[in-house]
């Protein structure tokens, strides 16, 4: 080997096979890391195709915690000559000299790598930053074939809820999370790792449920420490409200009777008591505690006429954004809050289709 790359490295042997760990400066990567711009049919590819829509969201995550990013080793194999040469005071760590002619094949990390470089041409001084890269040797496409999945099939996504949980950059995930350690019921029965709940889970809400009925509340404004101080007090006071949940504090009634004949505890309407929320916030002048002090009376039933086509159909929760919306018009009508425009146009045309309904069975007895 004439020429060649040379990387410090820690040698490693999982099934019998030696990898190497390096670490490589990001400027380092475009020349390393060919970009393949042609398209290539899957089966003839190492891994995935690039999803480009994920490069600007990665990219932009490193410029704007550029003093705290993190990133995961990428993987590649050598497609072509290198050699391991051990130091003299320990054999697992030494240099890997690696053909200047040989090629790298990413096995996993090709939207790290896609991104860095983005990243790199607005900002140039990350240049001489490093990231890990796992070396392997190529063992042909069929072996790369394999490390990919191997790499991949178990990752598994976190959920919404505990990112929310573990996230100090978005405002909104640490506001949320303060408010539910604040109000005593829903920091009781709120699940802060996971975004979908057992039929005998003994919480009834999830961390991410909250987050997304906090996001209608505040919308677009800026997160801030009154926003905090506003959405503590209204969950608070909508928790002070609801009969139901009191009288599972005094173990009136038990959770299962609550998950399975009211739908007081179901995503879809803390979502919609999320819009009345926005309401209050964008009206501060309005007395928040006597407006709530009406959902005592509302029939939170599953049975109750209201919800019907609503937010149930045919015994099932209705879970889409619509859903949301007509929920939240129920419950506002109920407490006496007008609906605005587009919340009054949708409310005309869901009792339209209702009573088209209705006449259709009707017509057809």
């Amino acid at each position: 080997m004439d020429y060649v790359y040379r990387f410090p490295v820690v040698k490693g042997v999982q099934a019998g096979r030696e990898y190497y760990i390096g670490m490589v400066p990001l400027k380092m990567i475009s020349r390393l890391f060919l970009s393949e711009e042609e398209y290539v049919l899957p089966e003839y590819r190492a891994q995935r195709k690039l999803n480009t829509a994920r490069i600007p969201v990665i990219c932009k995550y490193i410029l704007e915690n550029r003093n705290d990013y993190v990133f995961s080793a990428l993987a590649a194999s050598i497609d072509g000559q290198f050699c391991f040469m051990a130091s003299e005071l320990n054999h697992n760590i030494g240099i890997l000299e690696v053909s200047m002619e040989a090629r790298f094949l990413i096995n996993d990390g090709q939207h790290r790598k896609a991104a860095i470089l983005e990243a790199l041409s607005e900002d140039e001084t990350l240049g001489d930053e490093t990231i890990s890269v796992v070396f392997f040797e190529d063992k042909g496409l069929a072996r790369s074939q394999q490390i990919f999945t191997d790499l991949n099939k178990h990752a598994v996504k976190t959920s919404n809820s505990i990112s929310e949980l573990y996230d100090s950059r978005d405002g909104l995930a640490v506001v949320t999370r303060n408010m539910v350690a604040q109000v005593d019921f829903i920091n009781r029965y709120t699940d802060k790792e996971k975004d979908i709940l057992g039929k005998y889970s003994s919480n009834l809400f999830t961390l991410n449920t909250f987050y997304l009925a906090n996001k209608k509340i505040i919308q677009r404004t800026k997160v801030t420490e009154d926003c905090e101080i506003f959405l503590v007090n209204y969950w608070k006071c909508v928790s002070a409200n609801l009969l139901q949940w009191n009288e599972l504090l005094r173990k009136e009634i038990s959770k299962v009777d609550l998950r399975e004949n009211y739908i007081i505890t179901q995503a879809v309407v803390i979502q919609a008591l999320g819009r009345v929320g926005n309401y209050f916030f964008m009206n501060r002048h309005e007395d928040v505690h006597t407006y709530l002090s009406g959902l005592q009376a509302i029939n939170w039933k599953r049975n109750a006429e209201q919800w019907h086509l609503r937010t149930i159909r045919n015994g099932r929760m209705i879970t889409s954004e619509t859903a949301v919306i007509l929920t939240a018009n129920a419950i506002k009508q109920a407490l006496g809050i007008a609906l605005d425009r587009d919340e009054a146009a949708r409310e005309v045309k869901f009792i339209k289709s209702v009573q088209t309904k209705v006449h259709g069975r009707g017509d057809q007895s």
